[in-house]
């Protein structure tokens, strides 16, 4: 009875003392701090860390996120939160950027759409092959029709979508039609998840073409904040309790070189693609 006592009393005690450690290295951080918005990873940084980025400075595109908005701060650090590596326990979003981006980067910029856009791959699809179950398929995601509608080939032994270059160039004409229509990139962004039609009749009803005024269903009011951090935790990886970029980009090179390769070799025929 004794001996149970003891193993009883030694088990609360490792609880007790793992819940210490985990209370003390898990910090949530504060929306508003002395009168001004702070956005910031729910790990306390550590001394290398960057500091926590004020409100404004987050954007799509060159399009600032409003300040002073609750609600927006609100979406905003939930979206950061969800993607940070205390929440997600994987850098593998890191790996395919590092093993992709430089494909699709010189064809975006071959169609003059901003860089930011290449984030909308990593969060459709995670920059990884297959089909949801609504039929959507491919890095982008694109649904048959559309796919077709852009130039790809989609039937029953070809789909181009699982193709990054050329998926990329539908992508780019597609995004470029949209902006065309709406003039502005986050609404660009909304429609590609929405649906221009769709985005169109919302913007008609509530008189209101700014995205982060709008009321949208909630994945789509969501989307913009989902890409922003998506870009935030690649691009200042140990901000969010990540391995810095650098060593993330070194480690992937090292472990498998061929995907740079691939790139250089490949940018020619990608641009050629951009002309059709």
């Amino acid at each position: 009875m004794v001996k149970k006592h003891l193993i009883a009393c030694s088990v609360l005690l490792l609880i007790t003392a793992a819940s210490t450690v985990l209370i003390r290295d898990v910090t949530s951080v504060p929306l508003m701090q002395s009168g001004s918005v702070v956005y910031g990873p729910i790990f306390t940084p550590g001394k290398n860390a960057d500091p926590v980025k004020p409100a404004g400075t987050f954007s799509f595109a060159d399009e600032n996120i409003p300040q002073g908005d609750a609600k927006v701060v609100y979406r905003m650090q939930k979206a950061l939160n969800a993607h940070a590596y205390g929440k997600l326990q994987t850098r593998i979003l890191h790996y395919k950027a590092a093993k992709w981006f430089p494909v699709i980067e010189p064809i975006l910029e071959r169609y003059g759409i901003p860089q930011d856009f290449k984030y909308i791959a990593l969060v459709e699809s995670g920059l990884r092959e297959g089909t949801s179950h609504r039929g959507a398929s491919g890095y982008w995601q694109f649904m048959p029709g559309t796919a077709r509608s852009y130039g790809l080939k989609v039937n029953r032994s070809m789909d181009e979508r699982q193709d990054m270059e050329k998926s990329t160039v539908a992508a780019c004409k597609y995004i470029r039609e949209l902006y065309g229509e709406l003039r502005s990139w986050t609404l660009t962004a909304a429609a590609y998840n929405l649906g221009d039609s769709k985005l169109k009749v919302q913007i008609s009803r509530q008189n209101q073409n700014n995205y982060f005024k709008m009321k949208l269903n909630r994945e789509t009011a969501g989307y913009v904040y989902k890409i922003i951090s998506m870009k935030e935790i690649i691009e200042n990886p140990a901000r969010y309790g990540y391995t810095s970029n650098v060593a993330l980009l070194a480690e992937e090179k090292s472990r498998r070189p061929f995907y740079y390769s691939l790139a250089d070799r490949n940018t020619a025929q990608v641009l050629q693609l951009g002309r059709n």
